[in-house]
């Protein structure tokens, strides 16, 4: 059995498009290091050759209160990352590990607890995205539309802004967006905030900007700074939340779910033994 470890190199990366020139600097050595060294403010300083304010400015940035706080939570998590020699299937299969590892140690619980409530509560729920984002808003659809929800999945920008006028203060509305700039996406999470609708955002890059329309910011593991990470299709971390988040919410009327799962497998193999006595 795999065991997963917590660690902050994924809240860096999240952060790292919002960080200044010399923040990225800073989140360049953490991230790419592999030695277990002096992490003091004043020998990572001339290490990087930046203040110890920078530090201070970089660490916060992250979310922690100072330097302090993030160098003890990096010195706890960190493990010297030596390099591997594998064969193909192994470079992938290990990007998956790290791409799971990642995943964990950016799960909020509490936060999935609230988005599976939100699916109970609303009455229509859309998902959308572009692209990779968007199979896995339709990957969504069809989870979820088998255990009883309403609920539609949107790839096509237009539609995104038709859909915009129809949310209402019982909707949810899940955009999927690994880079965080996806347009339509964007603007159907605004018009739908503005109309009441709750709205999440599952992205890899986090901004400070998307509280001001979104009920729930989900971080998601990056494919960069991975080795062999452009194997990996961009669809994963997504897949990979959408499977917590559907797990937590079957776990929650386990039975009743359960039930209604087997009705629409039932359904869709009687569909198949009808068109075959057609043919």
């Amino acid at each position: 059995m795999n065991s997963y470890n917590k660690s902050i190199i994924p809240i860096i990366e999240a952060k790292y498009d919002s960080l200044t020139n010399v923040e990225k600097n800073i989140a360049d050595f953490f991230i790419n290091n592999k030695n277990n060294t002096d992490f003091s403010a004043q020998n990572i300083a001339k290490e990087v050759f930046v203040s110890e304010a920078s530090l201070s400015r970089f660490a916060k940035k992250c979310g922690f209160h100072g330097y302090r706080e993030f160098i003890y939570q990096y010195e706890r998590t960190f493990m010297r990352r030596g390099e591997v020699t594998a064969d193909s299937t192994r470079m992938v299969l290990n990007t998956y590990q790290d791409l799971l590892n990642k995943t964990y140690s950016l799960m909020d619980e509490a936060q999935i607890a609230r988005i599976v409530q939100y699916l109970f509560e609303a009455d229509r729920v859309v998902a959308c995205g572009i692209g990779s984002s968007g199979l896995a808003a339709s990957e969504m659809e069809s989870r979820f539309m088998r255990i009883g929800v309403d609920i539609d999945s949107l790839q096509d920008t237009d539609r995104m802004r038709m859909q915009a006028v129809f949310q209402n203060k019982r909707s949810l509305v899940c955009g999927f967006s690994l880079s965080g700039e996806t347009k339509g996406v964007l603007y159907l999470l605004r018009e739908a905030h503005k109309k009441g609708a709750r709205t999440v955002i599952f992205t890899a890059n986090d901004k400070d900007i998307y509280t001001d329309f979104c009920s729930e910011v989900v971080l998601l593991a990056s494919l960069q700074h991975l080795n062999h990470g452009n194997m990996i299709s961009p669809q994963y971390p997504i897949l990979v939340m959408i499977d917590i988040i559907y797990n937590y919410y079957i776990r929650h009327e386990s039975y009743e779910k359960a039930d209604m799962y087997d009705d629409t497998l039932r359904a869709l193999k009687s569909g198949i033994e009808y068109d075959s006595r057609i043919i």
